[in-house]
């Protein structure tokens, strides 16, 4: 089941989800151009922390033991956007972003559990942005900002602006109970993951 925006802030309140900081404001208002909450989702912002990932003489090889986040902050450029220096994100350019908010669907309350999804935004799609691909899953029990996988596949640059709106966060509630099994990018705080 996909919680409406109206459960969703329902859920906040409950500590059932965190969001932090808070999506703003909760209801369109009059004078105020743009509200996150959609019907069945909230929107998420850019960080100002991007990391580019370099070629270089090797392979990705996730069967070897190692921790991958390390490997691609060894081999990854960090930039840091701003009002003045945005990024620019040429064609078939990928890089990892994560989102301003901490994500958190706690497991200590008991059910209901929540899990959600992150999805692109279409306004972003329809210019050839994809903001993450194969890996929307945000598991009950996550704890942490959420990685961006985002690639260029329009035909010309695209700007990434820090704070701006850049995915949507669909909630959706687990049925049945669950044994904890934290992912190994728990607790992330940077694009590659981090802590």
């Amino acid at each position: 089941m996909i919680l409406s925006n109206l459960e969703i802030q329902t859920a906040l309140d409950e500590g059932r989800l965190i969001i932090v900081p808070q999506p703003m404001p909760r209801k369109p208002e009059p004078g105020v151009k743009y509200c996150p909450y959609d019907t069945t989702a909230v929107d998420l912002k850019l960080h100002n922390e991007i990391r580019v990932p370099e070629g270089g003489p090797f392979d990705y090889d996730l069967m070897e033991p190692g921790i991958l986040s390390g490997f691609i902050a060894k081999h990854s450029k960090k930039y840091t956007l701003t009002d003045n220096q945005p990024y620019h994100l040429k064609r078939n350019d990928f890089i990892l972003a994560r989102t301003l908010e901490r994500i958190e669907l706690p497991t200590k309350q008991g059910q209901p559990y929540l899990a959600a999804r992150i999805e692109g935004k279409s306004s972003r799609s329809r210019c050839g942005v994809l903001v993450h691909f194969t890996a929307p899953t945000v598991h009950a029990g996550w704890s942490g900002p959420l990685t961006l996988e985002m690639v260029n596949l329009g035909p010309t640059t695209f700007i990434l602006r820090p704070g701006m709106p850049i995915a949507q966060l669909i909630i959706e509630q687990v049925y049945g109970e669950l044994v904890s099994n934290p992912s190994q990018f728990q607790n992330q705080s940077t694009p590659e993951g981090l802590p």
